[in-house]
């Protein structure tokens, strides 16, 4: 991701285990999975890029209009479960911070307020 500009990142902790959080970036809609990424207005498929379990997964964008955009996605084992960084890129800069504001925010809830609640929390 040479000439990619950071957008966002954040890490916190989930309560899953490492290897059930990476399944669940990995393959979001399995069909055994409990259901946690539910799409918005705008927004299209992610296609995992990268992959090396049980560590990393690379989305490609979640945004029709931001389609060079990816998503790094990197999962650690953690005392109580697991952490999981987000890292958000593009080869442009958003230039609203409104914009700016609202794709890191809709990432902080898919993240960690979606998928945590898919393991119960």
């Amino acid at each position: 991701m040479n000439d990619f500009y950071e957008l966002g990142t954040r890490e916190k902790p989930l309560p899953a285990p490492a290897h059930v959080v990476w399944e669940s970036l990995h393959e979001p809609q399995r069909p055994s999975a409990r259901a946690w990424l539910h799409l918005g207005r705008g927004e299209v498929e992610p296609r995992v890029i990268e992959a090396e379990e049980p560590h990393v997964v690379v989305w490609s964008s979640l945004w029709a209009d931001r389609p060079e955009d990816v998503i790094r996605l990197d999962v650690r084992p953690d005392r109580q479960g697991s952490l999981l960084r987000f890292t958000w890129s593009s080869p442009e800069l958003l230039v609203e911070a409104e914009d700016l504001g609202w794709h890191r925010h809709r990432l902080n809830k898919l993240f960690f307020g979606d998928l945590r609640s898919s393991y119960g929390q």
